[in-house]
């Protein structure tokens, strides 16, 4: 389970958690921990290294040369190549992903990620480099029925997530949880160990919402590393979770990161999803407005124009 050096559930600014990996024993537990950098995030929860012997055995050497990624299938729509998989394909290839111990990233793209892809050159750069795009919008998925390749389902990242700790509890995947608002992502973390007990969640963190000084950074940086994370998520949102990945994936050492915008809060019940009938009608952004109108109306305005356009672009093609 997760602790902390903390009695309750309010972390001030400042103050380093200790997550102590539930895999340790009470007594390694009590064993003093290293001294934890004083940093200004409002949250840190990071698995101490636990001190042994060194063991006489000769260094693991990396593979002589990395296995190919196999392509996959992919339909086009608005620009992105999305993978033509579904969730039980999408596990496979980050199995793979995994077992090559290169660090790359999935993509979630919904409707808004296709507009900003347009809008951001660095973006569609990023998506474009990707080796799994899912398609996490319905009218991305209504639209790919148009093409040779249709995908073959919607693959929510607020599904995913859930699906992403059952396997990796299965597997024994090391998770690392960052951003959300403060004690977001804690809880998330907490809640996720409570629905699959053989999870392994590798920390936790939460900057504060401003830019990092350069020594808080690269504090970040170590100790996500230090961690030895199989999967990173990221909650910083759109496209600054997909930047800020961009910008220090190979500084990491996590095979896998990936932008799950508010599926933290959605773990933990500050956001409430659609029921599944009106997710399947594509009405989920219509709930999600309703219960949160000063946040979403600007943006689901913006793709809604996105969309119209995109669609008025499809007919002209079409009729040329």
């Amino acid at each position: 389970m997760l602790s902390t050096n903390h009695s309750s559930n309010t972390f001030p600014a400042g103050a380093p958690v200790v997550y102590i990996p539930r895999e340790q024993s009470v007594a390694e537990a009590e064993l003093p921990l290293p001294v934890v950098a004083q940093s200004v995030m409002a949250q840190s929860v990071v698995a101490p290294a636990i001190v042994k012997s060194p063991a006489k055995t000769q260094p693991t050497q990396p593979p002589a040369q990395l296995l190919p990624l196999l392509p996959l299938p992919t339909s086009r729509v608005w620009g992105i190549d999305y993978s033509a998989v579904n969730m039980k394909q999408t596990l496979q290839f980050i199995d793979e992903l995994i077992a090559r111990r290169v660090p790359t990233t999935v993509i979630t793209s919904n409707l808004n990620y296709a507009m900003l892809n347009t809008q951001h050159p660095k973006l569609e750069k990023f998506t474009h480099k990707c080796p799994l795009v899912i398609c996490d919008g319905m009218p991305i998925f209504w639209r790919s029925k148009l093409n040779e390749t249709k995908l073959p389902e919607r693959i929510a990242g607020a599904d995913l997530i859930f699906e992403l700790a059952a396997h990796s509890a299965k597997k024994g995947y090391r998770i690392f949880l960052m951003g959300g608002a403060e004690g977001v992502a804690l809880r998330a973390a907490k809640r996720l160990e409570e629905l699959y007990p053989d999870l392994k969640i590798a920390g936790v963190e939460c900057p504060p919402f401003r830019p990092l000084s350069d020594v808080e950074h690269k504090q970040l940086l170590s100790r996500i590393r230090e961690a030895k994370a199989d999967i990173l998520l990221v909650a910083f949102g759109q496209p600054k979770g997909e930047f800020w990945i961009d910008d220090n994936m190979e500084k990491l050492d996590v095979p896998v990161s990936i932008q799950l915008g508010a599926s933290f809060d959605f773990i933990v019940g500050s956001a409430k999803r659609a029921p599944v009938w009106i997710q399947k009608m594509g009405f989920e952004w219509l709930y999600r407005t309703y219960h949160d109108p000063k946040r979403l109306v600007p943006r689901y305005a913006k793709n809604a124009w996105f969309l119209l356009k995109s669609i008025r672009r499809d007919l002209l093609d079409a009729t040329n």
